[in-house]
């Protein structure tokens, strides 16, 4: 049997899962029963094809479609590659969780994460 991972021999990646899950954790404490049938994930980048003038995007959300739920998905290297620090990288995804959740629900950022505008 292997020993459980101390945080410092986890990888960047999974380090980038963490922060995403405790953001949908935290959200989720308060939107749980609207955000019941969404599915959050990380990927690497964007799957689709992306248009060779705009910007890379940092999350989406992406319908359901036979049987499947809504996701909402965070791209781990788009947004390590605009964030500088840490900290940085944590508020980032903070705002990304919030603003994809708040498009889906309906509302303003400001509505789902009162802490929004810090």
């Amino acid at each position: 049997m292997t020993p459980p991972l101390s945080p410092i021999s986890r990888t960047r990646a999974e380090r980038f899962d963490d922060l995403v899950a405790d953001e949908v954790r935290r959200i989720a404490a308060r939107w749980g029963r609207e955000l019941a049938q969404v599915e959050f994930a990380v990927e690497d980048v964007p799957e689709e094809p992306l248009p060779p003038d705009g910007p890379v995007p940092l999350g989406a959300t992406l319908p359901g479609d036979g049987g499947r739920p809504v996701r909402v998905v965070i791209y781990r290297r788009p947004v390590e590659a605009r964030a500088t620090t840490e900290r940085d990288r944590a508020r980032l995804v903070r705002d990304l969780v919030v603003e994809e959740v708040a498009d889906l629900l309906g509302m303003s950022p400001e509505s789902v994460d009162p802490s929004y505008e810090e």
